[in-house]
């Protein structure tokens, strides 16, 4: 079953250029894909349309069967909370404390109350910590936000992932500030995440390799428009190539096939 449709869809910003030009494609209930692409070819945007953050301009657009921007807004609230959106830099407060941090993936879930009381006192410590352990960060329990690395940032904010009841999850480039090492296994933990779940993971990558290793099915967005979307192993080099063409952030191995402003919102 379609989980989302879309059709025709294009997006921009006030005045300036489309970021999103014409784009058409269904995601099936927990599909599982990459999106590629160089910098500036809207990725972040497919993410943030798909998360109902922006509207399209045109098209249609459907979620769940359901068409976001026709519904009321308290409608359009609890379909957003059946998603995880993760934003390249995540939106954490800096002085808060990770295990608090962490926890905030379960605001959807809770009431105003229950929020505010584990501001005060974290509610499921343990939770939290397994979480963070499953990114070999739980002895950053308790340290403040605004002490970790960007690597450590970006893996605070999956292991906020995981404490999210979502039925999708849409991570934008989640390993751009992590090594090799911490890539494969913050990648192998998004994925089983995902299928213990049995939620859809859309995931935009600057990881060519790490994208065409991992997924089954891959889109590649150049200009605002798909390029391709295909199963992994009809993706050619040549293909991949053309996808990055006089861009800076053409990879240096494309046909390798083994690893080697943030939207705050009330499901982030």
């Amino acid at each position: 079953m379609a989980i989302f449709n879309l059709r025709d869809v294009s997006v921009r910003y006030q005045d300036a250029p489309f970021a999103l030009r014409g784009i058409s494609l269904s995601i099936a209930s927990g599909e599982q894909l990459a999106v590629i692409g160089p910098s500036g070819a809207g990725k972040t945007t497919f993410l943030h349309t798909l998360a109902c953050a922006h509207r399209p301009d045109s098209g249609s657009f459907s979620l769940f069967g359901s068409e976001p921007w026709q519904l009321s807004h308290a409608q359009r609230h609890a379909l957003r909370a059946r998603l995880f959106l993760a934003p390249q830099t995540p939106p954490l407060p800096p002085r808060q404390r990770v295990v608090t941090a962490v926890l905030a993936g379960r605001l959807p879930q809770w009431s105003l109350w229950q929020a505010l009381r584990s501001l005060v006192k974290p509610a499921d410590t343990q939770a939290a910590y397994d979480a963070l352990a499953r990114f070999n960060l739980q002895n950053k329990l308790y340290a403040r936000v605004d002490r970790l690395s960007g690597g450590e940032r970006q893996r605070c904010s999956m292991a906020r992932l995981l404490l999210a009841n979502a039925e999708i999850l849409l991570v934008d480039e989640p390993l751009s500030a992590l090594d090799p090492t911490l890539s494969r296994q913050t990648l192998a933990v998004l994925q089983q995440e995902a299928g213990m779940r049995q939620a859809t993971l859309v995931c935009s990558l600057h990881q060519v390799e790490f994208a065409r290793a991992h997924f089954p099915r891959i889109i590649g967005l150049r200009d605002g428009r798909i390029e391709f979307d295909l199963a992994r192993e009809k993706i050619t080099d040549d293909m991949v190539t053309a996808l990055y063409q006089n861009d800076q952030e053409m990879p240096d191995n494309p046909g390798a096939h083994t690893a080697p402003p943030p939207l705050i919102m009330n499901y982030c």
